[in-house]
């Protein structure tokens, strides 16, 4: 039996019935069997501040950090704003990488997937995500690269995905599921 790989899947939308949060779910159900992809929340991570770090450092730090640290690889699910990725998933991002040199991104596999109802799925957010990802040491997928525009349609109203877009979802999880055993095999 091949290993199964612990995913940590920073979703960037806020709202609890986001189609960015539906789709990491959808996601997790069409997961190879190497992969068990968990949501690891960030919307309640106080805005990253070196002043409040150390011994004070809030509880949701030190939660969150202990999250991703102890996933095998990350996922990232995000909206695009303004070109961008959201704040939120920003700061998410800057409170991993604290204390300096202690980042608990480094050396972990990851993908992303850009969400939009927009005609260009996201191309900026992830993109722009990408650029800090290097820097962070994560060993992104490069390919396929995944914006999953229109993306108000992907749902009906029972929350169920869609059957064209099944497939989409499918064989950028199945590609993701490769590229983790791959890197951590």
């Amino acid at each position: 039996m091949s290993k199964v790989y612990t995913i940590a899947v920073l979703v960037g939308s806020l709202r609890k019935d986001s189609i960015n949060r539906k789709v990491a779910l959808a996601l997790a159900e069409l997961a190879p069997a190497n992969l068990k992809l968990n949501i690891v929340e960030i919307g309640d991570l106080p805005l990253y501040n070196e002043d409040i770090e150390g011994a004070a450092a809030p509880q949701a730090y030190s939660t969150f950090r202990q999250q991703v640290s102890s996933s095998d690889a990350v996922l990232f699910v995000t909206p695009e704003y303004n070109r961008s990725v959201p704040a939120p998933l920003k700061n998410a991002i800057d409170v991993g990488s604290r204390p300096y040199g202690q980042s608990v991104w480094g050396g972990k596999p990851g993908a992303i997937i850009s969400v939009s109802p927009g005609a260009m799925g996201g191309f900026g957010a992830n993109h722009h995500l990408r650029q800090s990802l290097v820097f962070l040491d994560v060993w992104c997928m490069q390919m396929p690269e995944a914006y999953l525009g229109g993306a108000g349609s992907v749902f009906d109203e029972a929350g169920k995905l869609s059957e064209k877009t099944r497939p989409f979802l499918q064989s950028f999880i199945d590609a993701y599921g490769k590229w983790v055993e791959k890197l951590k095999g």
